[in-house]
C-alpha cells in the first residue's frame, strides 16, 4: 500500500459497497465501481494541485485484480508521480481491507487484497485555460 501522509499529492478513500453497487449474481460488483473510484480520487488530487476538478484526458491502463461483492469495505489510494505544467500523472489502487460472504459475516483477510490499479492522466488548471 502506499504510504498516505496527508501530502498535497495523495488521496485516500475508504467506504463500503452498497447492495446498490450490485450488478451480477453472488452481490457481485462491476467495474465500473472501482472506475468510479478512481475518478474520485483523481477529482480529489485535481483539486488540491490545480484548484479545481480537473479533467481525467486518459487511463494509460487499468486492471481489476480481484472480485469485490457487496458488503466489502474497500481503501482506494492514489498519488501523484509526475506533474507537467498542466497535467499530472496519477497510479491509483483499490484494496479490500474487510470482506463479508453471502449472510453478512466477516470474512478474514490476513492482509489487505489488491482489487484494482490504474494510471491516468488528469488535467488540472481552470475552465478556460483547459478548454483552450
Amino acid at each position: 500500500m502506499f504510504d498516505l501522509r496527508s501530502a498535497d499529492d495523495e488521496a485516500m478513500i475508504r467506504l463500503r459497497l452498497a447492495p446498490s453497487d450490485a450488478r451480477y449474481a453472488g452481490g457481485l460488483v462491476p467495474g465500473s465501481k472501482a472506475m468510479e473510484i478512481f475518478a474520485d480520487l483523481e477529482t480529489e488530487l485535481a483539486l488540491r494541485e490545480g484548484g479545481d476538478e480537473g479533467l481525467c484526458a486518459a487511463y494509460e491502463s487499468v486492471q481489476f485484480t480481484a472480485p469485490l461483492r457487496v458488503g466489502d469495505f474497500v481503501e482506494g489510494v492514489a498519488r501523484v508521480v509526475s506533474s507537467g505544467r498542466r497535467s499530472r500523472r496519477i497510479e491509483a489502487r483499490i484494496y479490500k481491507v474487510l470482506g463479508v460472504d453471502e449472510h453478512g459475516a466477516r470474512i478474514d483477510l490476513p492482509e489487505p487484497v489488491l482489487a484494482a490499479t490504474a494510471v491516468a492522466t488528469v488535467v488540472v488548471g481552470t475552465l478556460e485555460t483547459v478548454s483552450a
